[in-house]
């Protein structure tokens, strides 16, 4: 009976989903009520299967009672449940800071949050490639529809672009999906990986077209250079919250490189084994390069997150790219650190931008805002942790991949590159911080429009910012915790690196010879 838990995080959005739409006609309090009571026993679900995975158990679920290779599973082992953790608990602040007021802007605006985390939920831990798909799609169609939530010309255009590019994207995932069904005839991930080692040499090239063209599509989601071009946009003309939640999203391509590049094509596959190992590294160091030329050529700070997040998918692929438990442990160490800190920066960059008048966030002199200590003091914890500076989590997470880098032949490289993009980081923050607080002008040499907002009461800033704090105490907490979570992590590695155990807990037989 204990297995049917591993359901609940797909169901529970689905279901409260349904029940938001049907529902559409009653008040927005009624809708948000039931939102943030759907997240909250989603995180839990989420918290109890941690408890029962994190002793190395790996939990199935069949759906249908169709055993594996021929139905429909999900699994639930460490690095899928450690993904539902991180993307329950942001998705909670992110609510949080939208039913102040932006969520409404459009009358189905938690019913689609409800989607997106059905399909973040469902793409974690389907243990099926084509399913992987459906969750894409699902993913594709509520995000989309949440980034134009309040309209606006930007918006639509960056929509634009962002559901083309990822309509490509899904085509080549159907092309491989085809591939591997034709010359193998199954897509269940644990399947796949014993037939994958033991296919025969006349299959070897198709196999490793498909495996590439896979990579091709998660290193799209994952905006992975040269394939980021749809993320700076797309993340800074859409809301504040909306933006927070797809901090998780863009690691959704980096969860799916992980797992089907361990399971699948890791060691253990034969011809196929370590497919990507060549391209993941020196494409992450480019990935990490180019987000930092966005970050310091950026006009506005919602512009200067979205780098931020690009520079942080190419820190995290750093760690997955070095291939060693060390890498993967200090990899899924900075997953977190960096979604929760580029959700708070997204949302303070709201916050600031809401009180500069027409300046709004960009970088030029602005009006003195009201409560500037306290926005200075939020502003400086997100920099520096934005920057990976001492003593919070990005420094911890960035030194762990520099430490698991040591051995590794390209460590000049990996330790050149995160110094000098960590300096470039805070001569940015720096500058941008001057420009929005210190260089700030009376309001009377300030263009100030007829209504400008009057400077909220105590109690009033205090909801507008208690996700923000919410999410740099999740920043703290990884540092406190930070032994046992760096356990975790590294627990997580070994068991993905060696997958007999998912393998047999999927299909009960049948490990790799």
């Amino acid at each position: 009976m204990i297995n049917h838990i591993v359901i609940v995080p797909v169901i529970l959005p689905l279901l409260f989903g349904i029940l938001l739409l049907l529902l559409q006609n009653y008040s927005i309090q009624v809708k948000r009520i039931l939102s943030i009571t759907a997240v909250i026993v989603q995180i839990v679900a989420v918290t109890t299967l941690l408890n029962i995975v994190s002793s190395g158990e790996i939990l199935t679920y069949a759906l249908g009672n169709w055993m594996p290779p021929f139905g429909i599973v999900l699994v639930a082992d460490r690095l899928a449940v450690w993904m539902l953790l991180i993307a329950t608990l942001v998705s909670l602040c992110a609510l949080g800071y939208a039913v102040r007021g932006t969520d409404a802007a459009g009358q189905h605006f938690h019913v689609l949050f409800q989607l997106q985390l059905f399909g973040l939920n469902g793409a974690f831990l389907t243990g099926d490639l084509f399913n992987l798909f459906v969750f894409f799609e699902i993913l594709l169609l509520a995000s989309y529809s949440l980034l134009l939530h309040g309209g606006g010309r930007l918006k639509t255009k960056a929509g634009l672009h962002f559901v083309v590019i990822n309509l490509v994207g899904s085509t080549m995932f159907l092309f491989a999906v085809g591939i591997l069904y034709g010359l193998l005839g199954t897509l269940n991930m644990a399947d796949l990986a014993v037939k994958v080692a033991n296919t025969t040499p006349e299959n070897v090239a198709l196999i490793r077209v498909a495996g590439l063209l896979l990579f091709s599509v998660f290193a799209l989601k994952a905006a992975l250079l040269p394939l980021y071009l749809w993320l700076p946009s797309a993340y800074t003309y859409t809301t504040a919250a909306v933006a927070a939640l797809f901090a998780i999203m863009s690691k959704v391509g980096a969860y799916c490189i992980l797992r089907v590049y361990t399971l699948i094509f890791g060691a253990q596959a034969g011809p196929a084994a370590n497919l990507i190992e060549a391209w993941l590294l020196p494409l992450a160091l480019a990935t990490l390069i180019i987000g930092i030329l966005g970050v310091l050529a950026s006009t506005h700070l919602r512009q200067q997150v979205a780098y931020l997040v690009v520079a942080s998918i190419g820190t995290l692929l750093i760690g997955f790219g070095l291939n060693t438990p060390a890498g993967i442990a200090a990899g899924l160490f900075y997953l977190p650190h960096s979604t929760f800190a580029a959700a708070a920066f997204f949302l303070l960059a709201d916050t600031i931008a809401k009180r500069r008048d027409e300046m709004k966030d960009k970088f030029e002199p602005g009006p003195v805002i009201a409560h500037k200590r306290l926005f200075g003091v939020l502003f400086f914890m997100v920099a520096v942790l934005a920057a990976g500076l001492p003593p919070l989590s990005g420094f911890i997470g960035k030194f762990m991949i520099l430490q698991a880098a040591l051995p590794h032949p390209a460590l000049p490289w990996i330790l050149a590159i995160v110094l000098i993009t960590s300096l470039f980081t805070l001569i940015a923050m720096a500058r941008s911080g001057s420009m929005l607080f210190y260089r700030a002008m009376p309001a009377n040499y300030c263009k100030i429009g007829p209504d400008r907002e009057v400077p909220p009461t105590a109690m009033a800033l205090g909801k507008e910012l208690v996700s923000i704090v919410g999410l740099l105490l999740l920043s703290v907490a990884l540092l406190i915790w930070g032994g046992t979570i760096t356990e975790f992590t590294m627990a997580t590695a070994n068991q993905l690196l060696q997958p007999d155990d998912y393998i047999q807990s999927v299909l009960g037989t049948g490990v790799i010879p």
